[in-house]
């Protein structure tokens, strides 16, 4: 047995994953093999499956092409199998995960950052991110060395091919089958990103009339004046276009930002705020609660309370979000920023789900977006960062 060790005096593990500008930061190819044998032996058997297994997926910035091959070097010189997708949503990955009962999942990306940064995000074979405990231990085992397999024992790697295929039916089962989105107009920004395949087609195959934009990744331009970050440019364009409804996602598509049809931005609270309503109506609130953030606006927090919903609040970050929902049984949570969680569907936040689901109820309501789409007039309020003392 070989042993081998990854020195680091600083924490790999941030609020969402590991993430930091490439080969200036922490995130290095030599970063990503040895991560991938640490977390490859916590994690080996942990789906229970005969053998064991990791998936791997990425957005669309130049790196990933660096990043993908070397935590296959690191699992499969470990022992497991790796299956490697392309590039698939943020919430493909973590749903894939447990269906293909996978011993963990990771995505590669860094979200919303411009492309010269990137970053990994890992789940387990639940599907849910990782604990503080459990990246801790990954980053202490990295320290220590993880033990290699035996050359006979080494992991094998191979594409799936059908990923977006698998992916894009989980996402169409938020509808009823006698559901459809034909007769809507809609204006979709990829953010260049790792939606600018699946997010079109499922639109297509929902029977959507869809203005496409943003789907034209060369690797530099993942959320350059794009996407859920730049909204701008899909705001306009849905004016322009006469279209009932804008959608722009991130670089990962595990959040989402609307625009109505006079090229509004539409505040990710008042889409809480729609759904939570719709949820109660139709009996799907578990105790009448919602999770949002110390960052959701006080006007949604009033709204809820007048149709007797409670509103739990938590640090920002989906993880605590659905942390939160987990522990107290709620079936919603968001923040201000637009990720949106619906845990009767998604183990994470999930743009082009959210975005289907809206398109629905705007859909069955017979108003306009700027009618339907911003139930509560938002109170002025002003966010300061803190610096520890």
């Amino acid at each position: 047995m070989i042993k081998t060790s990854f020195k680091s005096s600083q924490r790999l593990f941030g609020t969402d994953g590991i993430r930091g500008t490439v080969n200036e930061d922490k995130v290095t190819a030599l970063m990503a093999v040895n991560l991938a044998m640490a977390a490859g032996e916590y994690f080996y058997g942990k789906a229970g499956t005969k053998k064991s297994r990791v998936l791997i997926g990425k957005d669309t910035r130049l790196s990933g092409y660096m990043l993908e091959p070397a935590l296959v070097a690191g699992f499969t010189s470990v022992g497991l199998d790796s299956i490697t997708t392309g590039p698939l949503p943020t919430p493909a990955i973590a749903h894939l995960t447990r269906v293909l009962r996978c011993d963990l999942g990771v995505m590669i990306s860094a979200s919303h950052n411009p492309y010269e940064d990137n970053g990994l995000k890992l789940f387990g074979a639940d599907g849910f991110k990782l604990n503080d405990e459990v990246e801790n231990e990954i980053q202490l085992r990295m320290s220590n060395g993880p033990i290699l397999a035996k050359s006979a024992n080494l992991g094998r790697a191979r594409r799936m091919e059908d990923a977006i295929g698998r992916y894009s039916e989980f996402v169409k089962q938020i509808l009823p089958k006698s559901e459809d989105l034909s007769l809507m107009k809609v204006v979709l920004d990829c953010s260049n990103g790792a939606s600018y395949k699946v997010g079109p087609e499922v639109l297509f195959e929902l029977g959507a009339d869809s203005v496409i934009i943003g789907a034209e990744p060369n690797g530099k331009n993942i959320n350059l004046d794009c996407g859920a970050m730049f909204p701008e440019k899909m705001a306009k364009m849905t004016q322009l276009e006469k279209a009932d409804l804008g959608i722009a996602l991130d670089g990962d598509a595990d959040r989402v930002i609307f625009s109505d049809e006079k090229g509004k931005i539409i505040h990710g609270d008042q889409i809480i705020a729609v759904l939570a309503s719709d949820m109660k109506k139709n009996n799907q609130l578990n105790d009448n609660k919602v999770v949002g953030t110390l960052m959701s606006n006080l006007g949604l927090e009033n709204y809820l309370n007048k149709q007797n919903i409670g509103l739990f609040r938590t640090k920002v970050g989906d993880r605590y979000i659905l942390d939160k929902m987990i522990k107290s049984n709620c079936k919603l949570g968001g923040e201000p920023s637009g990720h949106i969680l619906l845990s009767d569907f998604a183990k994470t936040g999930d743009g082009l789900l959210t975005a289907i689901k809206i398109l629905s109820l705007l859909k069955k309501s017979g108003l306009k977006a700027s009618e339907f789409l911003r139930p509560f007039t938002p109170i002025p309020q002003s966010l300061k960062n803190l610096k520890k003392c």
